[in-house]
């Protein structure tokens, strides 16, 4: 004996409850992604920072986005073309950025992150302990920052 048929009272439920579902797991997996895509714009920044590859650097701002280095909290560099000047500016330099505990929170098209950084840039130097507050935009391009805010956790005295 074969079993009994839902009704299509029940099958319609079943069905919106699946695509209730894949559309939960579509917002989910969405949101990952865009986590994962920010995490590594993290990553590439220091990277290319470590590089001297400062027109790559300067490529993940925003038109308008601004930075200050964790040395200078309070002075912002305002726009691309001054990010990159500022770089170029500084002398040459062996750096090794070390990125850690990076949380991102997306919403929508927008996102915040905040980073820890481990910066070694002298030999027999301490290294430097700093965080980093970013606010971003999902462009045409991918992520851009809009703002990276840089600051020591132990300043130096």
């Amino acid at each position: 004996m074969a079993p009994p048929r839902a009704g299509r009272g029940v099958q319609r439920a079943m069905f919106a409850g699946r695509k209730t579902m894949n559309q939960h797991i579509e917002r989910a997996l969405a949101t990952l992604m865009a986590e994962r895509a920010i995490e590594r714009l993290i990553i590439d920044y220091a990277a290319r920072n470590d590089a001297g590859d400062w027109d790559a650097l300067a490529a993940l701002y925003l038109p308008d986005g601004r930075m200050s280095r964790p040395t200078a909290p309070d002075v912002f560099i305002a726009g691309p073309e001054a990010i990159l000047a500022a770089f170029r500016s500084r002398p040459p330099r062996v750096t090794r950025h070390i990125v850690a505990n990076i949380r991102v929170t997306v919403t929508g098209d927008t996102a915040t992150a905040t980073s820890q950084i481990l910066l070694f840039n002298a030999p027999g130097a301490p290294p430097l302990v700093g965080s980093y507050h970013d606010r971003l935009l999902l462009t045409e391009g991918g992520w851009r920052f809009a703002e990276r805010a840089g600051s020591l956790d132990f300043p130096l005295t």
